[in-house]
């Protein structure tokens, strides 16, 4: 059975399509990604109506290279993220793949964007087992236990405030760094000194887990933090290393991801973590989730470079692992949820 996927929850229109074996095995056959990031570059931050127009430009052209990419002209069922995201992108993307499974004559499934980015974990290694999942972008940042693929998932702690992403994004535009800022502060902080400024880490004390927060993070104060150091800097008229700026600041971000991370999977008694999301591709979080989850004896477990930010290909994943297990189709009535519960795999219509 051949299950195409649509995603498009933010600021790319992701297609991919795979073909599912009787056996419950998912093969990848395309995957194919149209960014409009340097559209909302000057803006410093995702603008939705924008976003909405370039999913409404760019879903032509990449069903139609998704397609050939994979050698076919139709699939045998059609998916595509209906929450959580922006409210217009979700829209455009969903229509559209409605109108391809009304066209084929194929079932319509309604997937959630957040467990698209757990099934990817089935596509480059073994079925994922019990686990959590940190999930880390510019517009998520959660700790989800899993108890397999296509299973709901249930929120064991997310961000109070700005998620990571967001707050590299921040981050990124106070130091004149640009949009995106992930790739950038995570290139610049390589050349930097981690120990040089000692940023907060924050809901990291007893008083804060004692206040229901052990899973839970922040990282506003962080950025406020920042912003202040280099605030205080000007003033005094003394010279930042921006390169330290950025080092500090990462490390920040990544002691208290990995931190809660490993921690969570000890509370939940899960043996593997799973990383996901965009910032899922910082080198530092990398490192630092692998040193931690090797020193507890946990399987740290995370997608390649381009499965880490949102695509299709996770999407038509996690549908077909639902498809396998035997789900209905969701009908072409389901509607898109900007806010849709994550612990929804699935949506149906009625």
């Amino acid at each position: 059975m051949i299950i195409l996927g649509i995603e498009s929850s933010c600021d790319e229109t992701g297609v991919g399509i795979v073909r599912l074996h009787e056996d419950g095995r998912v093969e990848e056959m395309a995957n194919v990604v149209a960014s409009s990031m340097e559209q909302h570059a000057r803006f410093g931050g995702v603008v939705p109506e924008i976003a909405s127009r370039a999913h409404l430009e760019a879903m032509v052209p990449v069903m139609r290279e998704a397609l050939a990419q994979a050698g076919i002209e139709r699939a045998d069922a059609v998916a595509a993220t209906v929450g959580p995201g922006l409210a217009g992108a979700l829209l455009v993307g969903a229509s559209a793949a409605k109108g391809y499974a009304a066209g084929w004559g194929v079932p319509f499934y309604g997937v959630n964007h957040l467990g698209g980015h757990v099934a990817v974990a089935n596509l480059e290694g073994a079925p994922l087992p019990h686990a959590v999942a940190l999930l880390v972008s510019g517009g998520h940042t959660q700790l989800l236990e899993v108890e397999a693929v296509g299973r709901p998932l249930r929120e064991l702690g997310s961000t109070l405030d700005d998620a990571a992403g967001e707050a590299y994004d921040k981050v990124s535009r106070l130091l004149g760094l640009g949009y995106p800022g992930g790739p950038v502060i995570d290139r610049l902080a390589s050349r930097g000194n981690p120990a040089a400024i000692a940023f907060p880490r924050g809901l990291t004390k007893r008083v804060d887990e004692e206040r229901g927060h052990r899973h839970n993070f922040s990282f506003s104060g962080l950025k406020t933090s920042v912003a202040r150091y280099v605030e205080a800097a000007e003033r005094d008229g003394r010279v930042i290393s921006v390169e330290d700026v950025c080092a500090s600041f990462q490390e920040a971000v990544c002691d208290v991801l990995t931190m809660k991370a490993v921690r969570a999977c000890g509370d939940v008694g899960a043996g593997v973590l799973l990383l996901g999301g965009g910032v899922a591709a910082n080198s530092r979080l990398r490192e630092l989730a692998q040193e931690r989850c090797a020193a507890a004896g946990i399987e740290l477990r995370v997608p390649s470079f381009p499965l880490c930010t949102d695509n299709g290909l996770m999407i038509a994943t996690v549908a077909a692992q639902l498809i396998h297990e035997g789900a209905r189709p969701s009908g072409l009535s389901v509607g898109t949820d900007p806010s849709l519960d994550v612990e929804v795999p699935l949506v149906h219509a009625e």
